[in-house]
């Protein structure tokens, strides 16, 4: 079927997104004054929505697994995969996580260990237990829930209804026909403003952290001015991928992240702590469920900090603003599977991968501090965005090896490159999205669009790095991020009413 392009969707959000590049860059001293208020101000008085809605959602996802929709089949009941398994969860995993991961994996547990958030005594056992408890509530379950919940009900109402294969596509059940007029139309534009700042986020930590491991590697200047350079040079590549398109630009891109990353994870696991990982996965996964339910509701009541407010929230915000993003995404490449096998992959199978990756790059950093010579809490107060490589420069002499430096140059260079490919990813795969939303959901949107959205997110990322930041790119992961949170909800009830009317119609 014939789509028309959706030019109300396409010019409100570039209206929105110009707007707010040209007030960024003339109050721009303003904005970096501001950025901090709006941040705490979003984050005090919605940061109890946000736990409430990424546990309903977590809650209704294991309900659809157990239940007999799971036997449902995205696409109807003779379709089989488009991709083969393997490259079905590189493509989650790269789309999903990337260059935030492979950010945080070493900084964040560390960050955890010097903050202790619930009140372990500094350097005891509990304040380690803590650190990966904590780090894993952010990366893990309550994560992947998000996008697989968008995803899932983007691909049902998509391939199964008939539906545009975009957000207001959801509310057919709920809308009708209205889903056409302006209600379906300001849903298309706030899951397009959401998606390009979620990415305009990550885009920007990735700049970041590439300027620091080419300042660790090759003394280039941690300077913004870099960091733009290196946004648009990889925004110049990703619009070459987008053009590309799914499978011959995302598709390979995605497998070859997967490839890097398998070579970095094996090389930290190989010269690391290597029993001290295994033991740390067993036992921090244990404590992660253990206390999934605490953690997962917990809310700083009536300890009165607001840590939470920059980590938790933040995180919440931000996987919600990418949900538009990872949800179509994968609710594209998810044709043929069952909503049992949708769940399995895009929730249980993408957190345990996230898992993993964390025991072996969070345990090897705590363990610099708890049996190594130390400094890595010191290194990454100091400046967050070298950390990793501060990191793998610790290693060995934690561990008591003697590699030859050529070795370290080479696996720091690796890193950049998968931090590079990670950006163009997530860049393209963005795109490709908001082209899907803005094209009233035509599944090969025009050349033309996918280079203009290509673009607008590496000017959204550059501005916010300008305007503040660091600061800048978490306030605009948590704001973009609270009236999407509203239209989960609503998604929950629309794709329940209809799956309850399929079923029981058979």
């Amino acid at each position: 079927m014939r789509l028309d392009l959706n030019p109300a969707v396409f010019l409100t959000s570039s209206v929105l997104i110009v707007a707010f590049v040209v007030f960024a860059l003339l109050y721009r001293r303003g904005f970096a004054a501001n950025v901090d208020a709006i941040q705490a101000g979003i984050a005090e008085r919605a940061g109890w929505l946000y736990v409430l809605v990424v546990n309903v959602i977590l809650g209704y996802l294991i309900y659809l697994l157990l239940s007999p929709f799971g036997r449902v089949r995205i696409g109807g009941a003779d379709r089989r995969p488009e991709f083969g398994l393997t490259t079905w969860l590189a493509m989650l995993f790269s789309a999903g996580m990337g260059i935030g991961l492979i950010f945080y994996g070493v900084a964040e547990p560390i960050y955890h260990l010097a903050e202790r958030p619930l009140g372990a005594q500094a350097g005891s056992p509990q304040a380690f237990r803590d650190a990966t408890k904590l780090t894993l509530l952010h990366w893990g379950l309550h994560a992947w829930a998000i996008y697989a919940l968008t995803g899932l009900a983007l691909a049902y109402f998509a391939f199964n209804r008939g539906a545009p294969l975009s957000v207001r596509g959801i509310f057919v059940g709920l809308l009708g026909d209205r889903i056409n007029g302006w209600l379906g139309h300001t849903i298309d534009v706030v899951a397009t403003v959401a998606t390009l700042f979620g990415v305009a986020t990550s885009l920007g930590l990735g700049a970041l952290q590439v300027n620091g491991g080419l300042n660790y590697l090759l003394g280039v200047p941690i300077d913004t001015g870099v960091q733009i350079a290196l946004i648009a040079g990889i925004t110049a590549i990703a619009t070459l991928s987008v053009v590309l398109g799914l499978h011959g630009g995302i598709k390979r891109l995605s497998v070859l992240n997967i490839l890097l990353a398998v070579v970095l994870l094996c090389f930290v696991f190989a010269i690391g702590p290597t029993l001290f990982i295994l033991n740390g996965f067993v036992q921090d996964v244990g404590a992660y469920l253990d206390d999934i339910l605490e953690i997962g509701f917990w809310t700083e009541t009536y300890t009165g900090g607001s840590w939470q407010n920059g980590w938790t929230v933040f995180y919440w915000g931000w996987w919600i603003a990418w949900s538009p993003f990872v949800g179509l995404f994968i609710a594209r490449i998810s044709i043929g599977r069952t909503i049992r096998e949708f769940i399995g992959g895009a929730l249980f199978a993408a957190t345990l991968m996230t898992f993993v990756w964390i025991a072996v790059f969070g345990n090897s950093a705590l363990f610099i501090e708890l049996v190594g010579p130390g400094g890595l809490v010191a290194a990454v107060q100091a400046d967050v965005n070298s950390s990793l490589f501060v990191f793998l420069g610790m290693l060995p002499v934690a561990t008591g090896l003697d590699l030859p430096p050529a070795l370290l140059s080479g696996i720091v260079a690796l890193t950049i490159g998968l931090i590079i490919t990670f950006f163009v990813t997530s860049s393209d795969s963005g795109s490709l999205v908001i082209d899907i939303i803005t094209a009233g959901g035509h599944p090969d949107p025009p050349v033309a669009q996918r280079v203009y959205w290509a673009l607008a997110e590496g000017v959204v990322a550059a501005v916010l790095l300008v305007g503040g930041g660091l600061a800048a790119l978490q306030t605009a992961a948590i704001s973009v991020g609270l009236p999407f949170a509203v239209v989960i909800l609503l998604m929950i009830v629309s794709l329940h009413k209809a799956l309850r009317s399929d079923v029981s119609a058979r």
